[in-house]
């Protein structure tokens, strides 16, 4: 069985607020957890995960989406976990190399690189039993809104990247927001 939840719908507001969309994936054995960033208290990471019987030492994989510390701040909170980004996977001491764009993190969860909002963004394509979900920074928020990210170094790469992504997922979780369903 493979699932994925938003556990935190992420948000930028105007009085200086940002949380970061945090997910958790169940595939198989494995027990993911997607942008672990900026929280207005850890509590709001560890009490949905009680919620579902899942232990901060159960988690297996911490995805990290790109380094801004508004979706990495809390990836400490899950001490067994492998922590994968766009580059490597580390656990504990050891930097250890992953095959990179389409590398299978788990038998239904790929990375793909995506450069966009950074240049070293990457998105978690899951394909669960309800549907493929892209986990990313390719948006911000679940109006796709900004179309131009302030931020991104090449926007033309950003939005390749989102076409590509819109290609597969049915359903985008957002650096900053609820779901979005992909029309086709």
């Amino acid at each position: 069985m493979t699932t994925v939840e938003l556990i935190h719908a992420g948000y930028i507001r105007a009085d200086s607020r940002v949380g970061s969309s945090i997910s958790l994936i169940r595939d198989g054995e494995a027990i993911i957890i997607a942008d672990p960033g900026l929280v207005a208290d850890q509590a709001r990471i560890l009490e949905p995960l009680a919620a579902r019987s899942v232990a901060p030492e159960s988690v297996t994989h911490v995805f990290l989406s790109h380094h801004h510390p508004d979706h990495t701040m809390n990836a400490g909170l899950f001490p067994n976990a492998e922590v994968v980004d766009f580059w490597a996977r580390y656990r504990n001491d050891l930097w250890l190399g992953h095959d990179g764009d389409g590398w299978q993190m788990t038998e239904h969860a790929q990375l793909w690189l995506t450069p966009g909002h950074s240049n070293e963004d990457a998105s978690l394509i899951v394909r669960a039993d309800d549907g493929v979900y892209a986990l990313t920074h390719l948006w911000w928020r679940q109006d796709r809104t900004p179309e131009i990210d302030p931020y991104a170094p090449d926007q033309v790469v950003l939005e390749t990247n989102r076409a590509r992504v819109l290609a597969v997922a049915d359903i985008v979780i957002p650096g900053h927001g609820e779901a979005f369903r992909v029309d086709r």
